[in-house]
C-alpha cells in the first residue's frame, strides 16, 4: 500500500516543523501506524528526524520499520520551501519484493531527469518506481505532471505508480490524479481526480526487462552510470517468508479497485471549466470542515461573483448549510433584488434580506461635520460596503458561520474592492479567478444544472451599485482587456514596456493598471486567503512588498 507525501502531518506543515512537539507527535503516530500494518507492506510519508530534519517515507512491512527514504531534491519555489525546514537526503533504496525490484523516491525527486529515478532504475535496475506526492493543483497542471512521468517512465523503461495527495489545504487544492504508467509511457490505471480513492492494480512487471533489452539507449545509460561515482541504491529484502501465503486469484495488468473506469482524464473531467470547478468546490468544502466550520454566509448582491460563489458554496456544503444575506440600499436597483431572491430558491438555500439605507444614514449624519461635501465619493461607497461587512461579520458571530468573501481575482488584483468591506470573511473561492473566467464559469453551471444562475445576473453590466448608474468599467478597463493585463504583470512577470508593446494596449492603461495593482498589496495582504487555481496566485505564491519605491514608467 502506497499513501502519498507527509500523509502523516498533511502538506505543507510550515513553521509546525519548527515546533519539537509536532514533530515529536508525527513519530508517535508513526509508531501507531506500525501496528496497523499486519501482513501488509505500506509506503507513507511523515517527517523523519535524526539530528536533522527530513521529508521522509516510511517502508514498514509486517509491524516492523525495514527501511527510510529521505526526499533528495527539496521544492522551494512558487509556494513551496522546504529548504526552510529540511536537510536534503542522499542515499537511494530499492526494495526486492520476491525477484523484482522497486525503488522510492518524493514529489521532485521524480521531476528531476537525473534524479533518484533514473539511479533507482538504470543503475539500480528497479522495474518499478513508486513515487509519493504531495503536488498542488493549478490550471494545466494535471497535463503537465502526466507528461513528465510519461518522459521518465520512457527513460527509466520503469513502471511508475506516482501517489498524489488530495484534498483542501489553506490556499491549496491537491487534485489526487494518482496513475501507475508502464515502462513505455502510457497509462494503465488512474483514480479519480478531486475526491479520495483506492486503486488496486495486479501489475505484471515481467514485461519489463523484455523492453530494457530491445533498448540501446537503456544499456547504455546504465553503461554510463557503472563508470560513474554514484552508489547503488542499498537493496532492502522484504522477508515474505515470514507470513502465511494468502489465496490470491492473480490478474495480471487488471484492476481490482478503484472509482474510475477509464484512462482518459478528458473523460473525467470534459473542459477547464469543470476542473476549475471541481478544484473550487473541494478547496472550499475542506477549508470549512478542516477547520471545524460546518455552515457558510454570503452577502447576495445580484451580481455574478456572489452567484458563482453561492454556486460553489452549495456544492460544497449542500444547500441547507448555505445562507445567503441581501443588504440592499437606496441605490440597489429591483433587478438586482430579484435576481439574489431568484438565485437563493434556484439553489435552495436560507437567505435574509436586512436593508441597509437608514444604518448608512445613520453613518452619515454622525460623521458629516468630518466630511468635505454632500457628494457620494468614494468614502460614502465605502461606507456601504463596510456596513455590509459589518451586518456579515455580526452573523458569523452570533451562529457561528464562516463568511465567503465574493471577491475576484481581477478586482482585488487592483483593489478594486473595500478593505474591511466586501473583503471580509474566512475564505475567498474566487480571489485566483479572472472576472472573465468568473463568467466562463458561471455559463458552464448553467449548461450543465438546468439554468442555476438567473440569466439576467449574466447579461447585465457589473456593477457595485454604491451610487446612481455606476458601472465598473467607469473605474476600469473591460474585463477582457484588464484581464490580460493582470495576467501577464502577475502570472508571468512580464514588465511594462512588454505589455505595452506585446500587447498593444495604450500606455495609459497599462501604466494605470500597473499602479492600482502595486499600490493595493497592503490591501492583499489583509484579505482572507483564497484558493489557488492559476500558476502565480497572490499571497503564499506572490510575494510583493507592501513598502517599496520601485515603478517601471
Amino acid at each position: 500500500m502506497a499513501l502519498p507525501e507527509l500523509v502523516l502531518t498533511g502538506y505543507p506543515p510550515e513553521d509546525l516543523l519548527l515546533k519539537p512537539a509536532f514533530i515529536n507527535k508525527n513519530l508517535e503516530y508513526l509508531e501507531k501506524v506500525k501496528e496497523l500494518t499486519e501482513n501488509l507492506l505500506v509506503i507513507f510519508g511523515f517527517v523523519g528526524k535524526t539530528n536533522e530534519t527530513f521529508n521522509s517515507a516510511a517502508i514498514i512491512f509486517n509491524k516492523k520499520l525495514l527501511a527510510i527514504y529521505n526526499k533528495q531534491h527539496l521544492s522551494n519555489y512558487s509556494v513551496f520551501d522546504e529548504e526552510r525546514y529540511f536537510r536534503k537526503g542522499e542515499k537511494n533504496i530499492l526494495l526486492k519484493f520476491k525477484e523484482n525490484l522497486i525503488g522510492i523516491n518524493i514529489c521532485e525527486d521524480i521531476y528531476c531527469a537525473e534524479g533518484p529515478t533514473k539511479i533507482q532504475a538504470i543503475l539500480g535496475g528497479a522495474e518499478l518506481i513508486i513515487n509519493i506526492s504531495a503536488s498542488p493543483y493549478h490550471i494545466k497542471k494535471v497535463h503537465e505532471r502526466e507528461k513528465m512521468l510519461h518522459a521518465r517512465a520512457i527513460d527509466s523503461r520503469a513502471c511508475i505508480l506516482y501517489v498524489n495527495i488530495v484534498g483542501g489545504q489553506d490556499e491549496l487544492v491537491f487534485d489526487g490524479n494518482s496513475i501507475i504508467l508502464n515502462a513505455e509511457g502510457d497509462i494503465i490505471a488512474r483514480c479519480a481526480p478531486f475526491e479520495e480513492d483506492f486503486l488496486v492494480y495486479d501489475l505484471d512487471l515481467e514485461e519489463v526487462q523484455s523492453i530494457r533489452l530491445k533498448d540501446a539507449k537503456f544499456k547504455n545509460q546504465r553503461l554510463e552510470l557503472l563508470k560513474s561515482e554514484i552508489t547503488e541504491p542499498k537493496i532492502i529484502k522484504i522477508p515474505f517468508g515470514e507470513l502465511k501465503k494468502p489465496s490470491i486469484k492473480k490478474t495480471p495488468n487488471r484492476q481490482v479497485a478503484g472509482k474510475s473506469t477509464t484512462l482518459a482524464y478528458n473523460n473525467l473531467i470534459s473542459c477547464k471549466e469543470e476542473e476549475i470547478l471541481k478544484a473550487l468546490i473541494l478547496g472550499t468544502k475542506d477549508y470549512l470542515h478542516k477547520n471545524r466550520f460546518k455552515k457558510a454566509v454570503l452577502g447576495l448582491s445580484g451580481g455574478v461573483d456572489s452567484a458563482l460563489c453561492a454556486v460553489i458554496a452549495c456544492f460544497a456544503l449542500g444547500n441547507e448549510n448555505v445562507t445567503g444575506v441581501l443588504m440592499p440600499s437606496m441605490f440597489s436597483s429591483k433587478e438586482s433584488i430579484d435576481d439574489s431572491i431568484l438565485l437563493a430558491k434556484n439553489l435552495k438555500i436560507n437567505y435574509l434580506q436586512i436593508p441597509i439605507t437608514q444604518i448608512y444614514f445613520s453613518y452619515i449624519e454622525n460623521l458629516k461635520d468630518i466630511f468635505k461635501s454632500e457628494e457620494i465619493n468614494l468614502t460614502k461607497e465605502n461606507v456601504q460596503a463596510r456596513i455590509r461587512g459589518n451586518i456579515l461579520m455580526a452573523l458569523s458571530n452570533e451562529f457561528g458561520w464562516l463568511v465567503l468573501s465574493a471577491g475576484n481575482k481581477s478586482e482585488i488584483s487592483v483593489g478594486y474592492c473595500t478593505l474591511y468591506g466586501d473583503m471580509v470573511g474566512g475564505l475567498s473561492p474566487l480571489k485566483d479567478i479572472y472576472k472573465t473566467e468568473v463568467y466562463k464559469l458561471c455559463n458552464f453551471i448553467n449548461q450543465k444544472f438546468n439554468n442555476l444562475i438567473p440569466k439576467s445576473i449574466l447579461t447585465r453590466a457589473p456593477t457595485a451599485e454604491l451610487k446612481p448608474n455606476q458601472k465598473d468599467e467607469d473605474s476600469l478597463p473591460p474585463y477582457d482587456i484588464l484581464d490580460q493585463i493582470i495576467k501577464s504583470y502577475i502570472e508571468n512577470d512580464m514588465d511594462y514596456d512588454y505589455v505595452v508593446n506585446n500587447l498593444g494596449f495604450p500606455a495609459e492603461i497599462v501604466k494605470k493598471v500597473i499602479k492600482m495593482i502595486d499600490s493595493s498589496e497592503y490591501k492583499r495582504r489583509q484579505g482572507p486567503p483564497g484558493i489557488k487555481i492559476t500558476q502565480r496566485a497572490s499571497g503564499k505564491d506572490r510575494r510583493y512588498p507592501i513598502t517599496n519605491k520601485f515603478s517601471e514608467y
